[in-house]
């Protein structure tokens, strides 16, 4: 598979984490970092998709409006307050 080089700028102190972290799995640092940004890259992934789904079905009329959820959380609360 192809690859490609990026360069990054970090504090020593990352980097010695990154060494680290490297030598205790018996892995090159690169190795180490290109996990990391696999894992990085996947969540924001994710989070990116999952607001761009929301936002969708908001526009399509789904969901429950802001007014209708705070009204019912304040409820919720409310009964909270009434425990003893």
């Amino acid at each position: 598979m192809p690859t490609t080089t990026i360069t990054i700028r970090t504090d020593p102190e990352l980097a010695e984490k990154i060494a680290a972290i490297a030598k205790a799995t018996d892995r090159s640092r690169n190795w180490v970092i290109e996990q990391a940004l696999k894992q990085y890259v996947e969540t924001q992934m994710w989070q990116i998709e999952g607001i761009k789904t929301a936002i969708a079905s908001l526009d399509s009329g789904e969901g429950i409006a802001h007014e209708q959820v705070m009204v019912e959380a304040n409820s919720l609360l409310d009964q909270l307050d009434d425990t003893p």
